[in-house]
């Protein structure tokens, strides 16, 4: 299915160090098209000159370049048309079955390759928008005539509100009896906010009256995005097509100086705006109320009227959130970890400049009481993002990077006489690759790191080639599902060379590949010298490998040993994304060291084991754990405000008891003293009455467990179990029948090149 590509001289940058999502206030790349619209008839879309080369070029891009170019063929196209539809109609309420059939007959088999790669032709995009658009406006008519008569809430009727993998309705009375459930659900939830019925009928109605306004800002540059986006998305999840609008704000974005609360946006499967990622050192990660996975459910600037944006195109959104330094935004969000979905809470944040490394490592020196009763000094550092050196940062002396922050904090940990060192990488999303590398270097002599193919099969080995390390000792790694791309690479290689025990959830994210931006003008000689604004591509170019061969993508890094999580019940790593790249492995590179042997972790499992077994601590998680594991296996809500209640009382009992037990836990927390470089960032309250966790007697996120990698929280669970584990380690190496070579596990072999100041450590 290749043709042959048509470029003007223009050298293509794809050795980028490493591509993530970046913070709102700071637009997303996606875009959700949810609301409803004024009736087909009204407009007509085509597809402009301009439109109709980029649409060809990106087929072209996508045929040469991407990573998985090989594997998608012509016929393959066809699946296009589901997931256009299923990212117009995300919750499967409007399309009737039917109309699949239909459009896939229309537009089955060659059809929209063809069409696009050699004619630029979007027709198919916008006649299933066309109906869709028929469609919403037949519901909403239908909408406001049923909300004139009250709902009978004594029925036990119930509704599955993740419609994500739902078949669209076969007939119209069967898509009548889903709306009627969908909206008793939806009344239900504002009466269970304390809202009378008479009032939550009147917000549901405004609702979709909102919808319709909103219609009309729906172009013929959103669809034509959308359509393509999901042709990209046919290749992996990770690449985009970004109409001309929406290149422009990304330009602003990469400036990383927008003001607004920093957080990652974008619409989920059922029309919900989702928080998708927390800046770190963001106003709304100071607060530390606002989580990843949170649905915002309307915004509001101070002393006016909320907003709902349930539905709204996600720009909008943006545009709501984003403003003054120094103003206020008031949301309403309905919580990650709230198992009831009627709940809600209101933060407010103040605005400020979003910037990457606002929140630089920090570190710790935890005493941890030995086998003997002695207190331990041991060392954690925090690192929330793989960071480098800040456009604003102009002088030398201010300009700092993850890896030259985290050897300043290993000299005042080593200085204060740590016996063991834990790496927190929970949260971190990643950051720069050439970070990862140097990070990893401080902990291993010179040596491969990671290894890196191209779509053209091509193979590079990155390498830390300094010598001297910064620290030699015993050393563990706390990893989670947030944990992905640079973090999983720095945990991959650690486990890699047996340097340190990994500890965490089933497995870090899964995120091993590479994007690239590529402008269309730079491809085209027509586009080029056109004075119209162009679009861009987002393309996977490249795939991640440890040195031991193993792809970091889809399956992640598998820790040594795992505790309890509710992130495992939760879809969040690259497995839950659909048309995810494969797991794969290729050759070794060379490198010298050796992943920790059975001997070694047979024993730290079993250890661990015992504690999870037998401590309180575990009990309370793990009491967490199977109380929401129960809740998230409950698909159908009852519509049955009786029952509702019921369960809101039970969920609010369980809630309160649950905090009740994690104070008394945290009695027995370790005494930490901490250290930071520069001025801490102040800590934000987010709405009156919260205490220093963001936490209220109402809050859902209580049931988060605390577990900030960007703090030290009450009974942090997971953290107080990996020193353990660390000690037990260091106590394994009392005894030199688990030394591998001249050196005790988790640390580097006495010959071994030490760094400044740094004695190695070796075991008595």
């Amino acid at each position: 299915m290749t043709r042959p590509f048509r470029a003007v001289s223009h050298p293509l940058m794809i050795r980028h160090s490493f591509f993530r999502r970046l913070p709102l206030a700071l637009l997303p790349l996606a875009l959700a098209l949810a609301g409803p619209a004024q009736a087909a008839a009204d407009r007509k879309f085509t597809t402009p000159p301009t439109l109709a080369t980029e649409s060809e070029l990106l087929v072209q891009l996508l045929d040469h370049l991407h990573l998985n170019h090989a594997a998608i063929h012509s016929g393959d196209y066809a699946q296009v048309i589901p997931d256009y539809m299923a990212a117009i109609d995300s919750p499967h309420l409007f399309f009737l079955s039917g109309d699949l059939a239909k459009f896939n007959e229309l537009y089955g088999k060659n059809y929209v390759y063809y069409n696009v790669a050699y004619l630029g032709n979007l027709d198919a995009a916008y006649h299933i928008y066309d109906t869709y658009q028929a469609r919403v406006q037949d519901r909403i008519n239908w909408i406001f005539q049923e909300l004139k008569a009250p709902f009978d809430f004594t029925t036990n009727e119930t509704f599955a509100p993740d419609r994500s993998k739902a078949e669209w309705p076969a007939t119209p009375a069967a898509a009548d009896d889903l709306w009627h459930r969908r909206l008793k659900f939806e009344v239900l939830a504002e009466i269970l906010n304390k809202k009378t019925p008479a009032q939550a009928n009147e917000i549901v109605r405004k609702r979709y009256e909102t919808l319709l306004k909103h219609l009309s800002d729906v172009d013929q540059g959103d669809v034509a995005e959308l359509y393509l986006t999901s042709i990209t998305q046919l290749y992996d999840p990770h690449s985009d097509y970004l109409s001309a609008d929406n290149f422009e704000d990304f330009g602003i974005q990469m400036k990383l100086q927008l003001t607004g609360i920093g957080a990652v946006l974008r619409m989920n499967n059922d029309d919900y705006c989702t928080v998708e990622e927390v800046v770190p050192g963001s106003p709304a990660d100071l607060g530390h109320q606002l989580k990843a996975h949170d649905k915002i459910i309307s915004v509001a600037q101070d002393g006016e009227e909320p907003v709902e944006i349930i539905g709204l195109k996600l720009r909008k959104i943006v545009n709501m959130i984003r403003g003054a330094k120094g103003t206020r935004v008031h949301l309403v969000v309905q919580p990650a970890h709230a198992t009831d979905p009627s709940t809600r809470k209101e933060i407010v944040i103040t605005r400020d400049v979003v910037k990457l490394n606002t929140n630089r490592a920090h570190a710790a020196v935890f005493q941890v009481p030995g086998a003997d009763g002695k207190l331990e000094p041991l060392g954690v550092i925090s690192l929330p993002e793989f960071y480098g050196p800040a456009d604003d940062q102009t002088s030398a002396a201010e300009k700092t990077s993850a890896s030259q922050d985290v050897a300043k904090l290993l000299v005042q940990l080593k200085a204060a006489g740590i016996k063991g060192l834990v790496l927190d990488l929970r949260h971190n999303g990643g950051g720069f690759l050439t970070e990862a590398i140097n990070l990893t270097g401080l902990f291993v002599p010179k040596g491969p790191v990671v290894q890196v193919r191209d779509s053209a099969g091509d193979l590079t080995v990155d390498r830390d080639d300094d010598a001297t390390v910064a620290y030699s000792g015993p050393m563990a790694v706390l990893v989670d599902r947030m944990s992905a791309s640079a973090s999983e690479i720095v945990a991959g290689a650690l486990q890699n060379y047996g340097r340190a025990i990994i500890v965490g959830d089933s497995s870090t994210h899964g995120k091993g590949t590479v994007q690239t931006l590529l402008e269309m003008k730079n491809f085209s000689r027509e586009l080029g010298d056109s004075p119209i604004k162009t679009g861009a591509a987002k393309i996977t170019i490249q795939k991640f490998y440890l040195p031991n061969g193993s792809s970091t993508q889809l399956r992640g890094v598998i820790p040594d040993i795992t505790m309890p999580t509710v992130d495992d019940y939760l879809p969040l790593g690259e497995s839950s994304l659909p048309h995810a790249l494969i797991w794969d492995r290729i050759a070794a590179t060379p490198f010298d060291g050796t992943p920790l042997s059975p001997m070694i972790l047979a024993p730290l499992r079993e250890e661990s084991l015992m504690r999870q077994h037998q401590l309180e601590e575990f009990a309370y998680l793990t009491k967490i754990v199977d109380w929401f594991k129960d809740r998230e296996a409950q698909k159908f809500i009852p519509l049955n405000l009786d029952e509702r209640l019921k369960q809101k009382q039970e969920d609010d009992a369980f809630k309160k008891e649950i905090m009740a037990e994690r104070d008394q836990l945290a009695k027995n927390d370790y005494a930490y003293k901490e250290f930071r470089l520069g001025t801490p960032p102040a800590k934000m309250k987010l709405s009156p009455g919260d205490d220093d966790n963001g936490d209220t007697p109402d809050d859902d996120t209580a049931l988060a467990l605390d577990e900030d990698a960007s703090t030290y929280g009450k009974a942090d669970v997971h953290l107080r179990e990996t020193l353990r584990i660390l000690q037990d380690a260091m106590a394994l190496g009392q005894n030199r029948a688990y030394w591998a070579a001249n050196h005790a596990p988790v640390t580097l072999a006495i010959n071994a090149s030490p760094g400044k100041n740094d004695p190695v450590q070796a075991s008595p």
